[in-house]
């Protein structure tokens, strides 16, 4: 008698041309593998870009007027790389949180509510350029200037963005996700500067090469365990990727 079906060219051909890899905790090791990948490298390499420029904000304007291209660039990449820090902290906390919920829990829900914050805060330094761009770099700078303690409701997350990847630090050491050097490289991104136009410092650095320290290797791990995709699939996967993201850039530039 027979326990598995006969695989046949007809079942083969029914193998979606997208398979969706089954997975115990949103949003999945390839999201968030990828994510833990790319986003600390993007924050690191738009650190990197400004490094040369004085920290405040009034020579990052200075810096933008005179090097528009580089400071965007810059700038965006930040942004961008917060914004993909979001499926690589639900991932980790998951983690944290299958062998001991309550680290999971308050440390995810701090660095996410702080990845807002440092998400709006983006915002924030786009609408300086734009006001830069339109009415000039001094105009801007006394409007950063007098506006800078102004109230907005994300000022309220300036402790979570300190604090929250300490509590998950010590979440991911007390579970064993991460070892201790792992876990203390974590912990540094609590010492990443925050608020508007912020440049570089050694600080910042620090910061940055610890979360890429913790977050990149353990992304690797999740990518390159068991099961892998066929090359196909991977292939299909990466092109559906990029063709969606072209759509949506193409869809947000027309307005």
């Amino acid at each position: 008698m027979r326990i598995f079906p006969r695989t046949t060219a007809t079942t083969a051909r029914r193998a979606p041309l997208l398979p969706v890899e089954p997975f115990d905790i949103f949003p999945g090791r390839w999201v968030g593998g990828v994510a833990m990948v790319v986003g600390p490298l993007l924050l690191l390499g738009g650190a990197l870009l400004r490094v040369r420029f004085d920290f405040f904000f009034p020579t990052q304007l200075a810096a933008f007027d005179h090097h528009p291209g580089l400071i965007a660039t810059s700038y965006a990449l930040f942004a961008a790389g917060h914004l993909l820090l979001w499926p690589a902290v639900v991932l980790l906390a998951g983690r944290v949180a299958a062998r001991s919920p309550g680290w999971g829990l308050w440390g995810g829900a701090l660095v996410l509510s702080g990845t807002v914050a440092r998400v709006f805060h983006a915002g924030m330094d786009h609408m300086a350029f734009r006001f830069a761009d339109a009415a000039g770099v001094s105009v801007a700078t006394e409007a950063v200037s007098a506006t800078y303690g102004s109230f907005q409701i994300f000022s309220a997350l300036n402790l979570p963005i300190l604090v929250g990847w300490l509590v998950l630090a010590v979440g991911t050491w007390r579970t064993r996700v991460l070892g201790p050097v792992g876990a203390l490289a974590l912990a540094l991104t609590s010492a990443l500067p925050l608020g508007l136009l912020k440049g570089t410092t050694v600080l910042s650095l620090v910061a940055l090469a610890g979360l890429a320290g913790a977050l990149v290797p353990l992304g690797l791990r999740e990518l390159l365990r068991p099961p892998r995709p066929r090359a196909a699939v991977a292939l299909r996967w990466a092109a559906l990727a990029v063709l969606v993201l072209g759509v949506l850039f193409a869809a947000g530039q027309a307005g």
